[in-house]
């Protein structure tokens, strides 16, 4: 019987697509950064993730990172209870529009919420970078750090 060929155990361990944050999902190989902005559009937090893991997975380690706020603009993906009980405890307002399958929909600033459009403008410019639009880095690490040239 011939010898089955597996990965060294213990910390030399390959770690795979999933360790390099490529996920895979109908798309195909997908990766997801996450990003808060200050109140002038500049990007504060950004991580990287697999593409199929979801947004609200990632809220509270954005949060984390971020220090000190007052208020959070997020938008319907992070509409969870676990998540607003999160920044209650913090003292931070949450300006995030209640999804439609929620029974009674939470109020929220209007007003406030229309200055959301500084996070998806932080993305254009971004995505403005090909090489941050499509990844072409093999290693997550390299992917964030030109992320992270593009973003200053």
């Amino acid at each position: 019987m011939p010898p089955i060929s597996r990965p060294p155990l213990g910390s030399r361990r390959k770690r795979g697509a999933f360790f390099q944050a490529i996920g895979r999902s109908r798309g195909g190989r997908t990766t997801k950064l996450h990003g808060l902005v200050d109140d002038r559009g500049r990007p504060r937090v950004l991580l990287l993730s697999a593409g199929n893991i979801n947004d609200i997975s990632m809220a509270e380690a954005l949060i984390r990172a971020a220090g000190p706020f007052r208020r959070l603009l997020a938008d319907k993906a992070y509409d969870a209870n676990h998540f607003l009980k999160v920044l209650a405890e913090r003292g931070a307002e949450a300006v995030i529009p209640s999804t439609a399958s929620r029974r009674v929909p939470i109020p929220f600033d209007t007003l406030a919420y229309k200055g959301r459009n500084r996070v998806e403008r932080m993305w254009c410019r971004l995505k403005d970078f090909r090489r941050i639009a499509t990844r072409y880095d093999k290693l997550a690490r390299n992917y964030l750090s030109s992320v992270f040239i593009a973003a200053t």
